[in-house]
């Protein structure tokens, strides 16, 4: 026998209901997505070796690309190739956890996802060497090295 058809409302109840322990705006909102924010960078440099190595990296290019007479954009794209490896490693760890959490088995697909977010570290860093090259070069041929 068919269902009678619920309303919009009742279709989906969950999208009316308001989480207490979520702001939902303002300041607090803010304030607690910051706090998250460093809670997870924490997290990440305790637990993830790869993202640390990653951090001391940035540590160490960061000055450079500002130092490299390349230019506000040169520098730009320098310090964006940058923080793409560390947004990625983050995700690539948020997917390792996440299958590790569901599962501890060894299963094709798990093994996929967590293969395919090292793949995406790895282009990350190709393309810090690709875009710091091709911006060093650049500066080079214009004569910005002296």
């Amino acid at each position: 026998m068919l269902q009678e058809r619920q309303p919009e409302s009742a279709a989906h109840p969950a999208e009316n209901l308001v989480r207490e322990d979520k702001s939902t705006g303002g300041l607090k909102r803010i304030f607690n997505a910051l706090r998250y924010s460093l809670q997870g960078i924490g997290a990440a440099m305790k637990q993830e070796s790869a993202f640390r190595q990653e951090m001391i990296l940035c540590v160490v290019l960061v000055p450079v690309a500002i130092l490299l007479p390349v230019g506000w954009l040169g520098t730009g794209l320098m310090l964006g190739s940058l923080f793409i490896v560390l947004i990625t490693e983050l995700l690539n760890s948020a997917i390792e956890w996440t299958v590790d959490y569901v599962s501890q088995e060894t299963h094709p697909f798990a093994r996929r996802a967590k293969d395919m977010g090292s793949a995406a570290v790895f282009f990350a860093l190709v393309n810090v060497l690709v875009i710091w090259v091709c911006v060093i070069l650049q500066a080079w041929s214009d004569g910005r090295f002296g």
